[in-house]
């Protein structure tokens, strides 16, 4: 099949590369230009530089809607495209353009998790499992038919940066197998519709996401510190007005009563903070601050920083 392909970041290079090593021709790239948005600067395998690399025809796009665009999809004929971390809508006459569709792979166990940062969200909200999705791509965002799907556990301490690994690893061979179906004729009766009852969407991350809420139950919070792991912005808060980020936590062994975000005591290795809504009746655990990060980029173990306790983490200076 002559293949064309939309894709941005490392999501996208992991499938033009898969397309490369396939028996399928690729006919024309389009990726978008380099960013500074923060979540778009990691995991940033440049898509153009793989296709030049490879004489692959490539336009760079923030949006797919002009005429040179669509005439050169036109001209490249593609009997089918794929699109993997494509940041904008696809209008129906690009995704309907070649005789099999639009093939999407998003990196979640759709119908849950459609839009943006699902594997980041799903750790937030203590899913046992993420993965990857490839489905032909219809007019509402993340919503059509299911060809393959392929999952990995969540294990306890798994961060969003493990996790990203584990499922970016899905790609090559979800897209080997979804053209090998396609091309052969043996995807017939194989496509699988959502169940739209059990979709959710989620927005792109943003500063604000990462901003720790001490009224937050302690589990809860632990799981947004492994969701904003390394590279990710970190979870963060704030200490005599200066910006801490909080790079490792676990849940107290202990329960402490007070004022959610009071800096309350030594356990183990760290340093709990009252968490949770709750936090009064003192039958709650709070967070226990391990490590942190300060705005200059210092490391400290919080049994370090916080040499006396006493004061508070707030959520804003």
């Amino acid at each position: 099949m002559r293949v064309a392909m939309f894709g941005y970041q490392t999501w996208g290079h992991r499938t033009l590369q898969a397309l490369l090593d396939s028996d399928h021709e690729v006919a024309l790239v389009v990726t978008h230009p380099k960013s500074d948005h923060a979540y778009e600067k990691i995991w940033d395998d440049s898509v153009a530089d793989l296709a030049a690399k490879h004489d692959v025809p490539v336009l760079l796009r923030n949006r797919p809607d002009d005429p040179e665009l669509l005439d050169a999809l036109r001209a490249a004929r593609p009997d089918l495209i794929v699109a993997n971390n494509w940041r904008t809508w696809l209008p129906p006459e690009v995704f309907d353009l070649p005789p099999h569709g639009t093939l999407n792979i998003h990196d979640s166990l759709l119908p849950s998790y459609a839009g943006f940062s699902p594997i980041i969200w799903a750790l937030l909200n203590g899913e046992e499992r993420v993965g990857v999705t490839a489905h032909r791509m219809n007019g509402e965002l993340d919503a059509g038919d299911i060809l393959v799907q392929r999952a990995v556990p969540v294990g306890p301490a798994d961060t969003a940066t493990d996790l990203f690994h584990r499922t970016v690893d899905l790609i090559a061979p979800i897209v080997r197998e979804s053209l090998d179906l396609i091309s052969t004729g043996r995807d017939t009766g194989r496509w699988l519709p959502q169940d739209r009852g059990r979709a959710s969407f989620f927005h792109k991350r943003s500063e604000e996401d990462s901003r720790i809420d001490w009224t937050w139950p302690a589990e809860r919070l632990e799981r947004l510190v492994r969701a904003q792991s390394d590279p990710y912005p970190n979870a963060y808060a704030f200490h005599r007005g200066k910006r801490l980020r909080i790079t490792s936590a676990a849940v107290s062994e202990g329960c402490y009563g007070g004022t959610p975000g009071r800096i309350f005591i030594r356990e183990g290795d760290g340093v709990v903070i009252v968490a949770g809504p709750e936090a009064h009746t003192g039958r709650c655990p709070g967070l226990l601050v391990r490590r942190l990060r300060t705005e200059d980029g210092t490391e400290y173990a919080a049994t370090d920083y916080f040499r006396t306790m006493g004061g508070y983490l707030t959520a804003r200076p």
